[in-house]
C-alpha cells in the first residue's frame, strides 16, 4: 500500500506520540462517514522500524484482537518506545474482489522535539524589484499556494519589496507568516537577512558604517594568504548589523559558479567556516538541474566541519527568481521545528540546531539534509504529514492571488480557512 493511499484511506489521531510511554491511537476511515462498522474486528500488529531490545531482534511489539468501539472508531493502545517511526498493520478494507490491506504510520519522539511542530519556509525569494519576475505580493501568495507556513521577500540590495508583500495583506486574515528581508552584498560574499527590522545593504556606503568598519579591520587578526582584509571587516560588520536588526544573518550558496569559477575563493570560505560570523549557513540553496554539483559540494563541506566540531545551524532556500517559470520555486526549502510561527521563535530555533534544509527537484523524492535524528524524522513528514498539511496551503493561497486581482470575496474566504493548519497540527500531535 502506497503513503498516497494510506492518507486517503485513513484518519490517524494522534501521528506523533511522545516517546516511552503508552498512547491512545484513534483510526478512521476517510470515507463511509468516517466510521468502521461497530464491532468489527480486526488482528492488529504493532512493528517499530527499528529494534531497539537488540538480544531480542524482534521488531513486532505485539499481535492481537483489536474491536472497533460503538462509535466507529478504531482505538488502539499501545506503548511507543524510543524515538522512531511504528507501524499499526492489519487494517483492511473489504471490496467484492477481497480485501485491500492499509497501514497507520506514526512518530514517537523525545520531548524536546515531540513539544515542536514542524513548519515549511523560504527565507530566500527574488520579486521583480530587483532580478525576479512577479511583483513581492505574488510572491508571497505562490509561497503559500506551494505549502509554505512563512517566507520572506529578499532582493538584492533593497529591503523595501519585502515590506510591500507584508502590506498587500495587512488588511485580511491569512495564515503564511511574511517576514521582512534582503540580499546583502558587502562584498562577495552573499548574505541574506532574513527578519531583520531594518534594511542593512543601504546602510554600508554611509559615513557611520565606513566608520565601523574601519574599526573592526582595526581589531580583526592578520588575515591568511588569500583573504582581502577590507573584505573580511565588510563581511563581518554586515553578519553583526543584521542581527544588530533582530534578523538571522544566513551565509549564501559558498559554492555558487559564477562565470567560470567559485563565487568565492577557497580561501575566503575556509575564513568564513572558521570565524563563523553567520547564523546559519545556506547549506541547499538555489541551484538549477545543471548546477545541483555546489549543492552537494556545499552538504559535503557541512558534514566536513561537522566532523571538525563546528556547529552549524542550516537552511534551505530556493533563491527563486520566479514562480512560474519552471524552476527553482519550490525546489529548496527549510522545515523548522518549532512550537510557533512567531519571528523570534523562528530565528532562536534555527540557532539552537532545529531545521532541515530540503530539497525537491522535480522528478525525484525530496531530501531532508541536516543532522542524522532531524533528517530521519523529517523524512516521515514528508511522506506522512505535509502531503495533509499542503493540501490546507495550496486552497488559502490561490485565495491570497484572488484577493491580489481584487476579487471582493477572498478576504472573507480567506478568514474562513484561517487556522486549519492549527487544528489540523493539534490533532496529528494530540496538544
Amino acid at each position: 500500500m502506497s503513503t498516497r493511499q494510506n492518507l486517503c484511506y485513513l484518519d490517524i489521531r494522534p501521528k506523533l506520540v511522545p516517546a516511552d510511554c503508552d498512547s491512545v491511537i484513534e483510526i478512521r476511515p476517510r470515507f463511509d462517514g468516517g466510521r468502521f462498522p461497530a464491532g468489527r474486528e480486526f488482528t492488529l500488529s504493532h512493528v517499530m522500524m527499528e529494534d531497539t531490545r537488540v538480544a531480542e531482534n524482534a521488531p513486532v511489539a505485539w499481535e492481537k484482537l483489536v474491536r472497533v468501539d460503538e462509535d466507529g472508531v478504531l482505538r488502539v493502545r499501545s506503548f511507543f518506545e524510543g524515538e522512531q517511526e511504528h507501524v499499526i498493520r492489519g487494517i483492511t478494507f473489504e471490496n467484492s474482489y477481497g480485501a485491500t490491506p492499509v497501514e497507520a504510520r506514526l512518530y514517537s519522539l523525545r520531548d524536546d522535539l515531540y513539544l515542536r511542530k514542524a513548519w515549511k519556509g523560504d527565507l530566500h525569494l527574488h520579486s521583480c524589484r530587483s532580478d525576479g519576475l512577479e511583483p513581492p505580493p505574488y510572491v508571497a501568495a505562490s509561497s503559500r499556494r506551494i505549502g509554505l507556513d512563512f517566507m520572506a521577500v529578499t532582493d538584492h540590495r533593497r529591503y523595501a519589496p519585502s515590506l510591500e508583500a507584508i502590506a498587500a495583506f495587512a488588511d485580511v486574515e491569512h495564515d503564511l507568516r511574511i517576514f521582512p528581508g534582503e540580499e546583502l552584498h558587502p562584498n562577495v560574499v552573499h548574505i541574506v537577512n532574513f527578519g531583520g527590522s531594518f534594511g542593512v545593504d543601504e546602510l554600508l556606503e554611509r559615513k557611520k558604517s565606513i566608520r565601523e568598519i574601519a574599526s573592526i579591520r582595526k581589531v580583526l587578526p592578520p588575515m591568511p594568504p588569500g583573504v582581502n582584509p577590507a573584505w573580511a571587516a565588510q563581511m563581518h560588520w554586515a553578519f553583526n548589523k543584521v542581527r544588530e536588526a533582530g534578523g538571522l544573518a544566513i551565509f549564501c550558496h559558498p559554492y555558487w559558479v559564477y562565470g567560470q569559477h567559485y563565487s568565492l575563493a577557497e580561501a575566503y570560505i575556509d575564513y568564513i567556516f572558521a570565524t563563523q560570523p553567520f547564523d546559519a549557513l545556506e547549506l541547499i540553496g538555489g541551484f538549477m538541474l545543471h548546477e545541483t554539483e555546489s549543492n552537494l559540494l556545499q552538504v559535503a563541506r557541512y558534514h566536513e566541519e561537522r566532523a571538525r566540531g563546528h556547529i552549524l545551524p542550516i537552511v534551505g532556500s530556493s533563491d527563486s527568481h520566479g514562480c512560474e517559470r519552471g524552476d527553482l520555486f519550490g525546489w529548496y526549502y527549510t522545515i523548522v521545528f518549532s512550537p510557533v510561527t512567531e519571528l523570534s521563535e523562528l530565528i532562536a530555533t534555527i540557532k539552537e540546531g532545529y531545521s532541515v534544509a530540503i530539497d525537491a527537484m522535480p522528478g525525484a523524492d525530496a531530501r531532508a539534509h541536516g543532522s542524522f535524528r532531524l533528517v530521519k524524522y523529517a523524512h516521515f513528514l514528508l511522506r506522512e504529514i505535509f502531503p495533509l498539511h499542503d493540501e490546507l496551503c495550496t486552497e488559502e493561497g490561490y485565495l491570497m492571488h484572488r484577493h491580489l486581482r481584487g476579487d471582493p470575496n477572498a478576504g472573507a474566504a480567506l478568514a474562513r480557512l484561517s487556522g486549519r493548519v492549527a487544528r489540523l497540527y493539534a490533532q496529528l500531535w494530540g496538544w
